[in-house]
């Protein structure tokens, strides 16, 4: 699975367990929401900086969520298992 996927499957759950709407994540990190969905989508990975600001504002340490995405990873069938 692709980091950019699995972090933004992460990003998705952690946000829903908050309450928080994608906007109110945005306003929270001082990132717009669009980027906020394009995270969730995997379409874009994110920086250091934005990582910590998410982390922050979702009140979850960075590596703890980053353990997550590498859970997430490390879950993910592989895409040529069969050998």
């Amino acid at each position: 699975m692709d980091a950019g996927v699995a972090f933004g499957r992460v990003l998705r759950r952690l946000r829903e367990a908050t309450g928080l709407t994608q906007e109110q994540l945005g306003f929270e990190a001082d990132l717009r929401r669009t980027y906020i969905s394009i995270l969730e989508l995997g379409q874009q990975q994110p920086s250091l900086t934005t990582i910590l600001k998410l982390a922050q504002a979702l009140k979850c340490p960075a590596g703890k969520m980053l353990a997550q995405v590498e859970l997430e990873i490390s879950q993910a069938p592989a895409a040529n298992s069969a050998s």
